[in-house]
């Protein structure tokens, strides 16, 4: 999709194995008629299913020879259902990094928050066991238990997951003659606060940063232009920090750099107005007059920093520091 090769990284069956997982260890002991000496302790068995298929797969007996207190107490649990939450939107450019090999890492742009609506369904004999169960559910969830998982194992993406515990109600099932064993049951609604992931992707790792910082072009503390001067001919050369004028035009100015060549480039601050293709130039102090024949329209860098990896080959997952170069105002006009 979208010009994506086929990507699975199994982030809802994560989330529904992370979601059982949690209710996967209960024990359930039962005791004689004292209350305290111990009868039988037991797991309670976990499986996933609809509550209604799994409720007539508990009372089915095509056989007449089942009882149902033979197969309970017993707990189901579904996703029944996952919407966006808009509240935990991340900026969707961010990307994660890991490494790859010497020359390449992996890419991930950030996941996408959802979240996943789960029933538990206890089934049980007796009041005492329905009791026995919630009690070793509800006091971790105030209202939300967390569980870490590792959704992407090769980008070592473990995320914190909230499960929050939205509801919990009981049914007793009295349908049948007075031989008939009831049947308890307890609903539990969950919610749980997840992500799901893009495809992860290769590419280069970056060796060099580069950060510029740029002038108006248009700016009177900076402006650029291309002269005529010609050093074959024996011109005059306008000198870094002195007086420029343009009489034709009152214009007013300082020197802040100037080449020695052919078209050379003069960068004048300090102006009262900008200077002009035409203008001709004097130095106060050099005497030296030059034409300007055009004018430079781009931005004027005004620092230059460069960032290296230290040491220069380190890998992706190595501890490094950087190298900083950088380079200000004037020297990066020239």
């Amino acid at each position: 999709m979208l010009g994506n090769a086929q990507f699975y990284n199994r982030t809802i069956r994560k989330i529904v194995v992370a979601f059982g997982t949690v209710f996967n260890d209960i024990i359930l002991q039962r005791y004689k008629s004292d209350g305290t000496t111990k009868q039988t302790v037991f797991k309670v068995p976990l499986s996933y299913g609809a509550k209604e298929k799994y409720l007539t797969r508990i009372t089915a007996d095509p056989s007449l020879t089942k009882a149902i207190q033979t197969i309970i107490p017993r707990i189901s649990f579904e996703m029944v259902s996952m919407t966006y939450d808009t509240g935990r939107k991340l900026n969707t450019l961010t990307q994660n990094f890991a490494a790859e090999s010497s020359t390449s890492v992996k890419t991930q742009y950030r996941p996408v928050p959802y979240n996943f609506d789960f029933n538990l369904s206890i089934y049980v004999r007796n009041t005492e066991d329905g009791t026995q169960i919630l009690e070793q559910i509800l006091p971790f969830f105030t209202p939300d238990f967390t569980v870490t998982v590792n959704f992407i194992p090769e980008m070592n993406q473990k995320y914190d997951m909230p499960i929050v515990l939205n509801s919990v109600n009981s049914t007793v099932d009295y349908e049948g003659d007075m031989m008939t064993t009831r049947m308890i049951m307890w609903d539990l609604q969950f919610t749980a606060k997840s992500y799901i992931w893009p495809p992860v992707k290769s590419g280069k790792y970056i060796r060099q940063a580069n950060t510029n910082v740029f002038i108006d072009s248009e700016s009177k503390n900076a402006q650029k232009v291309t002269t005529d001067l010609n050093p074959t001919n024996g011109d005059r050369l306008l000198i870094d920090g002195e007086t420029i004028r343009v009489v034709a035009r009152d214009v007013i100015g300082t020197v802040k750099q100037f080449t020695n060549v052919a078209n050379s480039k003069l960068v004048a601050t300090d102006l009262n107005k900008l200077l002009e293709a035409g203008d001709i130039v004097t130095g106060d102090s050099s005497n030296a007059t030059v034409t300007i024949s055009s004018v430079e329209s781009e931005p004027l860098k005004a620092a230059a920093l460069i960032l290296t990896p230290n040491p220069s080959t380190a890998d992706p997952d190595d501890e490094f520091g950087f190298a900083e170069s950088i380079t200000e105002y004037p020297d990066t006009l020239l």
